[in-house]
């Protein structure tokens, strides 16, 4: 007997077949009249208070509408309000603080790191500048410009800088660009 009554007593949902056969059904055969008439009212009923309250929102809607002009406020307002609300609901929830705090950290230790490089980037240029291979190379370099100013022009009386021999060919060379015109021996040696 349990069997029989699980059987009428399905608790699954109706599936399309299922949904067709209850529409092809006729129980309009196990009513009595009076029950036919009784829900044909009832159906009449419905309808029309389904008709009412589609009028009774859109009177609604209309006067929503017209509130709405009276204050100012346009789809565009709302949809700045909208996204403004929506922005803060986002920004309290759980996960939004939580990925918040972990790219904070994040871009602080990213800072900290890159600061790190920068620090030791620049001591091992202080100590390539340090070396003796960099001394050696300075000295080079300071040697060929004095050899250079002998050779090109004698030597400065205040001794000169490798920044002054650069400015004066410079300025040598837009001379020459400039005026096209040749100079004397004298007036070089005075660049």
């Amino acid at each position: 007997m349990e069997a029989q009554v699980q059987g009428l007593l399905e608790t699954e949902p109706l599936q399309g077949r299922d949904e067709d056969a209850v529409a092809s059904a006729d129980f309009s055969s196990m009513l009595s009249e009076e029950e036919k008439e009784e829900l044909k009212a009832e159906l009449v009923q419905l309808e029309d208070e389904i008709t009412t309250l589609r009028q009774v929102l859109s009177a609604k809607e209309r006067h929503l509408v017209e509130i709405k002009q009276k204050l100012g406020m346009n789809l565009m307002n709302e949809l700045k309000q909208n996204f403004s609300k929506s922005w803060h609901d986002m920004q309290t929830t759980t996960a939004y603080k939580k990925t918040h705090e972990t790219l904070s950290h994040a871009g602080q230790k990213a800072t900290a790191a890159f600061s790190n490089v920068g620090t030791a980037i620049s001591k091992k240029f202080g100590d390539m500048r340090n070396s003796p291979t960099f001394k050696s190379f300075e000295e080079r370099v300071e040697t060929t410009v004095t050899s250079l100013k002998t050779k090109v022009g004698g030597t400065n009386p205040n001794g000169g800088s490798f920044e002054e021999v650069l400015s004066s060919t410079a300025h040598a060379s837009a001379q020459s660009l400039a005026g096209g015109s040749r100079r004397t021996k004298e007036e070089e040696l005075q660049c």
